[in-house]
């Protein structure tokens, strides 16, 4: 790509952010916008924090200067530890490549630029100038480009050791504060017994633990719910139909046309017969004749004791390990009942199945990377199809085709893999939002480290090298130093669209907007707030592909670092407006985020490494390979290092913490308070209360007829 290819992308990219931006910053104004932009002040019953300016139809950035403002401490006190380690990520970023920056701009672009280039001569419109592929084999200048190296690496894991370390201190923290949730009480028990007594998983369960733990407190069985979740929904349905049928006469004339289609059959008082004989079907499952019959060997189990409940989560509680396992309860909020009775038999099949629908994904998605890799080596497309050539004749628009069009349609496929992954994860059989959000993420950040990544850089480089072989496992480094240098003014893109219009348009939430409007100016005004859990795996995976592209190209093409800062100074702005106004956070697993994060960063300082490794040796300096490969060790140590140090934190609760926090609760007298409350905490939502009408007379709150 040529520097007019890149400026044009670079030059729609911040037209499009500058409009997007600006229409946020009126929008959101806007009091019949709050919905969309501001659904979590909405839903706790306040007003927006982030400073928009004072005209209604006047664009303000004010708000970004105030996202910079707002401290972590806020952060963590009103979003939990997971949303606090989004926002370190990002300020990882900052803080890595603003240094990388400096060493970049001021010391490898001139060393490059100066350079007499492989063949002596310039050319004066390629961004290849600023590139390592500027310098001469075996020149003396790679040793600049290799003491960078050092530098980096250094930094980066001065910072990444920095990081984990404030983490793990905070997720310690985190856990003292959060001292009174119930899943510091209470462990998840699956495969249990059945009790050759009585015939039931619960008595063997309840048996077991009251002879081996003092601090036993009770526990919750489980229930196959047939169909009640569904009677459940309808019930609400059928709610909701009768609700909107009494307000058709004081509506506008627009929801009452609407109205009248989508509810003109419906007859209220048959509607208000059907909903009591379905709140009759649903007191009959509850009663407690009918659960007995129905129990699953799966169990929550409450302690009075945080220690006890800990130490039960890590042992093994049956000579058979199949038998009574237990591990930490996740919070009530965030379990997904319909898993917890799951075999385990299932689960191992689930997980092959979603195995095989991952690779079979990342197999089709090579045919839309290949597509683009083949729009940005237009010259050789123009060589093999001579039609393409007729783009030139439009003054400008190869600029645009080359420079903007491939970034754009790859980050729009790239939009729904997220979405795809996580439904994937769904069938895996998790048992919280939690684990099976950063199984997506994994997903995600894999497929893209392999499609994005390595099969944009390789596609490219076969248009270039078609029929050479790849069976030499020797040849893998240089051959990934050859395609990555080749492949530098894409990602340049890549990060610009990314950054600039996807950040953009995620504050602008265009396509829900549209929604909001359409039904708004068809079914009437509501009041009804957009409120959806924040995309942790969205979020993560693209950001840490950001970070993998800036390591792999720090020493490459040192001219992508300056954007990469923008790229996460605007999205960590954009991330502290969505988490203040927008997305609700549903659960908090205390920053098990982060590990997930660290690796994902680790990943990226290797392939820098290993990378860096090839290209010494294509240009003729074995010196600074063989010298890089000490630092490829360092980096393999360090992370050891911090699985041994920093990753138990994360995976266990320490007995410590456990034994202070329930010292400090006899001190204060709250002990028994907090145990209680754990066990009535896991009540599933089917044998809880339903809470219904009040409007409807016919329909009363049902009450529990089991203790």
């Amino acid at each position: 790509m040529d520097a007019e290819g890149l400026l044009a992308s670079a030059a729609i990219n911040l037209g499009l952010a500058l409009v997007a931006l600006s229409l946020f910053s009126m929008l959101k104004k806007q009091p019949g916008n709050a919905p969309v932009y501001q659904p979590r002040r909405m839903a706790a019953g306040g007003g927006g924090v982030l400073p928009l300016g004072t005209g209604r139809l006047t664009p303000s950035f004010r708000w970004v200067g105030a996202a910079f403002r707002i401290s972590e401490e806020d952060v963590l006190r009103r979003h939990g530890l997971d949303a606090l380690a989004v926002i370190r990520l990002f300020k990882f970023g900052i803080k890595c490549f603003s240094v990388c920056s400096i060493v970049g701009v001021l010391i490898l672009a001139p060393v490059n630029y100066t350079s007499q280039g492989p063949s002596g001569l310039k050319r004066p419109n390629s961004m290849e100038l600023f590139t390592v592929s500027n310098v001469t084999r075996g020149s003396d200048r790679l040793w600049v480009h290799f003491s960078c190296l050092c530098f980096i690496s250094f930094y980066v894991v001065y910072l990444l050791h920095k990081e984990y370390k404030e983490m793990s201190h905070k997720r310690i923290q985190h856990l003292k504060y959060h001292r009174k949730r119930p899943d510091q009480f209470t462990i998840l028990v699956q495969g249990i017994p059945i009790c050759s007594d009585h015939g039931a998983y619960g008595c063997h369960a309840d048996h077991f633990f009251s002879q081996h733990y003092l601090t036993y407190e009770s526990y919750q069985i489980l229930h196959d719910i047939g169909n009640i979740e569904a009677l459940q929904k309808l019930a609400s349905s059928l709610e909701k139909q009768i609700k909107r049928k009494r307000d058709t006469r004081r509506c506008s004339f627009w929801r009452w046309i609407w109205c009248k289609l989508t509810l003109g059959s419906i007859d209220a008082h048959s509607q208000e017969r059907k909903l009591k004989e379905v709140h009759q079907s649903i007191r009959l499952l509850q009663c407690e004749n009918m659960l007995k019959q129905k129990e699953l060997p799966v169990a929550f189990v409450s302690f009075k004791s945080r220690l006890e409940a800990a130490q039960a989560a890590e042992m093994q509680q049956h000579v058979n390990p199949l038998s009574l396992v237990t591990r930490y309860a996740p919070e009530p909020t965030d379990a997904i009942w319909s898993n917890l009775a799951i075999p385990f038999s299932r689960i191992a099949a689930y997980k092959i199945g979603v195995f095989i629908a991952a690779f079979l994904l990342t197999v089709f998605f090579t045919i839309p990377v290949t597509a683009v890799q083949g729009i940005v080596q237009f010259e050789k497309i123009k060589k093999w199809f001579p039609l393409a050539r007729a783009v030139q004749l439009i003054p400008g628009l190869n600029s645009v085709v080359t420079g903007y069009l491939p970034s754009m349609i790859l980050n729009g496929f790239i939009y729904l893999i997220p979405f795809a992954m996580l439904g994937m994860a769904s069938f895996e059989g998790c048992i919280s939002k939690s684990q099976k959000e950063i199984k997506a993420c994994n997903m995600v950040f894999y497929f893209l480290l392999g499609n994005v990544f390595f099969l944009s850089i390789l596609s490219g480089s076969l248009l270039d090298q078609i029929g050479e072989s790849f069976t030499h496992p020797k040849d893998i480094p240089s051959r990934l130093a050859s395609a990555v240098s080749a492949q530098s003014d894409f990602f340049i893109t890549y990060i610009l669209t990314n950054g600039m219009s996807g950040f953009s348009f995620e504050v602008l939430q265009f396509g829900l907007l549209t929604w909001h409007f359409l039904k708004v100016h068809s079914v009437g005004h509501t009041d009804e707030p957009y409120l959806y859990g924040f995309p942790y795996y969205r979020v993560v995976p693209i950001v840490a592909l950001a970070v993998l592209i800036g390591m792999v190209y720090a020493v490459v093409a040192p001219l992508l670092l300056p954007i990469l800062v923008i790229y996460f100074l605007l999205g960590y702005a954009v991330f502290i407006n969505q988490m203040e106004d927008v997305y609700e956070i549903t659960y908090d697993t205390c920053g098990q985020y982060w590990p997930n994060i660290h690796h994902y960063i680790f990943l990226s300082v290797t392939l820098m490494q290993t990378t860096m490794i090839g290209l010494f040796g294509l240009k003729s300096k074995p010196g600074a390979s063989f010298a890089t490969i000490p630092l490829l060790v360092l980096n393999i140590m360090f992370n050891e290092y911090c699985k041994v140090r920093f990753l138990p934190t994360f995976q266990c609760r320490p007995v410590q913490i456990c034994k202070e926090n329930d010292d400090l609760d006899k001190t204060e007298g709250a002990a028994e308070g907090s145990s209680d409350h754990a066990i009535r905490a896991y009540t599933p939502p089917w044998m809880r209360p339903m809470q219904c009408s009040s409007e409807s007379s016919s329909v009363q709150p049902l009450v529990r007829c089991f203790v």
